[in-house]
C-alpha cells in the first residue's frame, strides 16, 4: 500500500503537465481531526487526509485557477487546461493588471512542527474532552466546545523556478462553561502542538467567568475598560484586514490612508505581523511563494507599514512589493492580510492590576458578531459575550448583561493606558475549505473609554 504523493514532487509533475506558460501549482496535504462536544458529552468526530492541488495560470496580466482532489494524470492535466482556458479567456477581454509571478527568493525557517501533534492521535481528543468535563463537573457545570488538531503540508510550484515545501501542525481547543440558568463563560488555547490545549485549564478558566448573582445593566455611554486577550485578539484582527491590507490602501479605503507617519495610537503600542514570533502559528513562505518576515506595522503608537501580496503591489506603484501576505495563488481579490498579528505586551501582572485605577468601568472577555460600520475609521459594532462584568471601585465586581458597543479600533488604541506582559494566541479555530490556521498574539489591556450603545 503506497501512502500519498511527496507534495513538492506532485507539485513538479503537475508542472510539467501544465505544458508550458507562466503557471503555479500548489499543493496542500492536510490530516486533521476535530471532535466537539457538548453537554460534557462527545457529539462529533472528524477526521480529513486530503491532499488538493491548484493550478494558476497567467495570461497576459489575467489569471485563471483550477481545483483538483484526484491524483490520476487524466485529472492532473485537465485541471491544468482548465486554468489556462480561464486565463486566455480572461485575456481576451484585454491585458490584466497582475505583474506575473514573483521571482523564487530565500526565506527563513521556524518551528511550526510539532511531531506528536503530528500522529493525530484520536486518543488525545478523548483525554482532553474528558479533562475539560471533569473540570467543569467540579464547577457544578456542562463544558460545550471543540478540540482540533492538524498536520499540513503545503509545496508550491512555478514557471519561475520556483520551488518550495513547508510543514505546520496546530492545535486548539475552544471550552464554554455553562449554568443550568444558561449562564457562561469561555476559554480557548491554541498552538503549534497540543501543549497548547489543556483540558482541564481551560475549562476551570472558562468557569470562572460563570458567577451567580444578578447581572447589572448598563447605560449607553462610554466607559474605562478592561479587554482580556480574546476580546484584543478579535479587534486586532478586524484591524488587519481595515488597516493594513495594501489593496485597501491602495484604492483609498483603508484606515491609514494618509495616516502612514502618523500617530494612531497611544505611545508604547507595538504592533507587527510576526511570523516567527514565540506563540504563533508561523509559516515559511505565503501563497505566492514569497517567504514570510516580520512587518513592523504600529512603532510607539505611530503607524509604519501596509502589507502586499504581489498584485497589490502592482497596484499601489510606487516601489512597492510584495511582503508575503497573499493570501491566495495570484492574490485574493479581497487584497492581501495579516495572519500573525502580535501586539506586543506592557508592564501589568494581570487583569486585576488593570482594572485597578478604575471606579467604575468595565471587564469583558469575549466580543462576537463584529461587523463593519465605517471602514475608512475602523469603526466596528458588535456585543460582548461569555463574561462581562462591572468594574467597581478598582475591582472586578458582579457580572453585567452583556452590551452592545461601536468604536473604534484605532480609538480604542489611541486610549490604551495599560496592557498585561503575559500575550495569548487567539485563534477562533474554524476550518472551512482548506486549513488554514492563524491568530493574533495579544495582550489584555486597560483602556480610558469604551462607547457602549445598547444592550446585546
Amino acid at each position: 500500500m503506497t501512502g500519498p504523493p511527496d507534495p513538492l514532487d506532485l507539485a513538479g509533475r503537475v508542472l510539467e503537465a501544465a505544458g508550458g506558460g507562466e503557471t503555479q501549482v500548489t499543493v496542500v496535504h492536510e490530516r486533521s481531526l476535530t471532535n466537539r462536544f457538548a453537554g460534557s458529552v462527545p457529539t462529533q468526530a472528524t477526521a480529513l487526509d486530503t491532499v488538493t492541488v491548484h493550478v494558476l495560470s497567467v495570461v497576459d496580466g489575467q489569471t485563471g485557477g483550477a481545483s483538483c482532489t484526484a491524483l490520476d494524470d487524466a485529472t492532473l492535466r485537465a485541471t491544468a487546461g482548465r486554468a489556462r482556458r480561464a486565463a486566455e479567456a480572461a485575456a481576451r477581454s484585454g491585458p490584466g493588471i497582475y505583474p506575473g509571478l514573483p521571482e523564487p527568493a530565500a526565506g527563513g525557517g521556524h518551528d511550526g512542527f510539532d511531531a506528536a501533534t503530528a500522529e493525530l492521535d484520536p486518543a488525545a481528543a478523548g483525554a482532553a474532552l474528558a479533562a475539560a468535563a471533569g473540570a467543569a463537573g467540579e464547577h457544578g457545570l456542562d463544558a460545550d466546545g471543540v478540540w482540533t488538531a492538524g498536520d499540513v503540508r503545503t509545496a508550491i510550484t512555478s514557471s519561475r523556478g520556483l520551488a518550495v515545501a513547508d510543514r505546520v501542525t496546530d492545535a486548539a481547543m475552544r471550552v464554554l462553561c455553562r449554568d443550568a440558568s444558561g449562564r457562561a463563560g469561555f476559554a480557548a488555547g491554541a498552538g503549534t502542538g497540543l501543549g497548547h490545549v489543556d483540558g482541564a485549564a481551560l475549562a476551570h478558566r472558562a468557569a470562572a467567568k460563570v458567577v451567580t448573582g444578578q447581572a447589572a445593566g448598563l447605560e449607553p455611554g462610554e466607559y474605562p475598560v478592561v479587554l482580556e486577550h480574546e476580546a484584543v485578539g478579535a479587534l486586532l484582527d478586524m484591524l488587519g484586514d481595515l488597516a493594513f491590507n495594501g489593496l485597501a490602501h491602495a484604492e483609498g479605503r483603508g484606515a491609514l490612508v494618509g495616516r502612514l507617519g502618523a500617530r494612531v495610537a497611544a505611545r508604547g503600542i507595538e504592533l507587527s505581523d510576526a511570523p516567527r514570533f514565540p506563540g504563533t502559528l508561523p509559516r515559511a513562505f505565503d501563497a505566492e511563494g514569497v517567504p514570510k518576515a516580520p512587518r513592523p506595522l504600529i512603532e510607539d503608537g505611530v503607524a509604519r507599514a501596509v502589507v502586499h501580496d504581489t498584485r497589490s503591489a502592482a497596484i499601489a506603484g510606487d516601489g512597492a512589493a510584495s511582503t508575503g501576505h497573499a493570501l491566495e495563488p495570484g492574490g485574493s481579490a479581497w487584497g492581501p492580510g495579516t495572519r500573525n498579528l502580535v501586539l506586543a505586551g506592557g508592564g501589568a501582572a494581570s487583569v486585576d492590576e488593570l482594572a485597578a485605577p478604575i471606579e467604575r468601568g468595565i471587564y469583558i472577555t469575549r466580543l462576537w458578531y463584529l461587523n463593519v460600520v465605517h471602514e475608512r475609521s475602523a469603526l466596528l459594532t458588535g456585543v460582548s459575550r461569555e463574561g462581562t462584568f462591572l468594574v467597581e471601585d478598582g475591582r472586578i465586581a458582579r457580572p453585567l448583561r452583556d452590551v452592545r458597543f461601536t468604536d473604534s479600533v484605532l480609538r480604542i488604541l489611541a486610549a490604551t493606558e495599560a496592557l498585561t506582559s503575559a500575550q495569548r494566541l487567539v485563534s477562533e479555530a474554524e476550518f472551512y475549505g482548506t486549513r488554514f490556521a492563524s491568530g493574533t498574539v495579544a495582550p489584555a489591556l486597560r483602556a480610558d473609554g469604551f462607547r457602549i450603545t445598547g444592550g446585546a
